[in-house]
């Protein structure tokens, strides 16, 4: 049995460029993740996947998980059977903005990889991750990164590694396509130069006013992360969860009571940057 993390990927920037002729539009984004998270593991067996955990539910309906995609795909480009008993425990919101479903995907593959006796960092798996989706291979590295392109082309970098974190989500799923469609077109810029946290602060999230038009309830979770004394607030990838950073435990302990009292059926994770 193989068991791997599928930690949440939060875009600490993320800025759309243009839209492209093949329906995807050209970014640049600041990759990082944090240290929590669903599991993927797997067991020898005909191909299968079993969903537990808090969020399970929200899989129930979705058919062709991006898991079972992911194993199919790695038996045709490696020449393997297909096959694995796969168990996803599933601590992510769905359609959350935080890379749930991708980095299940990337997990899938580094279990497959092992079981295969394969590097986890060979460039088919990267191919095939692309293939899959546009932050499979980020959340197949794994480590905080510039992604440009559709975000499949990843420049590793140092991050502030162990920066407390909360992520939030009130609660409510939000179309990747319905808001990159939303998106007005404006090229405002591409990244800076500078370390990771000084490009975090100057940068931005292109994506965050179309989606707080289409989910008004992210102005709200916003609203409450700017209170007290984060580091930089903002919401992660097509939302609708948001995150802060801080610069101590006790900052962020004190936005969690504060929100948790405020707002008891949010979702909220007390985490750090891995």
């Amino acid at each position: 049995m193989i068991t791997e993390r599928a930690p949440a990927k939060i875009n600490l920037a993320l800025h759309v460029r243009a839209r492209r002729a093949d329906g995807y539009h050209e970014l640049e984004t600041l990759f990082a993740f944090v240290a929590d998270g669903d599991t993927v593991t797997l067991a020898p067996g005909p191909l299968s996947l079993t969903i537990t955990g808090p969020f399970a539910a929200g899989l129930s309906g979705e058919g062709d998980n991006l898991v079972l995609r992911a194993a199919r795909g790695f038996a045709e480009r490696f020449g393997t059977s297909v096959g694995g008993a796969f168990t996803l425990d599933k601590h992510l919101p769905v359609a959350s903005g935080i890379g749930g479903g991708s980095a299940d995907a990337a997990a899938a593959l580094r279990a497959l990889a092992r079981a295969n006796d394969i590097a986890t960092d060979d460039p088919r798996l990267f191919d095939l991750a692309a293939d899959l989706g546009s932050d499979v291979p980020a959340c197949l590295l794994g480590r905080t990164a510039l992604g440009q392109g559709r975000g499949e082309r990843l420049d590793p970098l140092d991050g502030p590694t162990g920066m407390p974190a909360l992520l939030v989500n009130p609660g409510v799923a939000v179309s990747t396509a319905a808001v990159f469609k939303a998106w007005d077109g404006v090229d405002r810029g591409g990244m800076p130069d500078g370390d990771v946290l000084s490009l975090a602060l100057a940068g931005r999230n292109d994506l965050e006013a179309p989606a707080r038009a289409l989910a008004p309830e992210i102005d709200a979770v916003l609203a409450v992360l700017s209170d007290g004394v984060p580091v930089l607030a903002r919401m992660s990838g097509s939302g609708a969860t948001c995150f802060a950073l801080y610069a101590t435990l006790a900052d962020r302990a004190a936005a969690t009571a504060r929100i948790r009292a405020a707002h008891p059926t949010w979702w909220c994770l007390e985490t750090a940057l891995a």
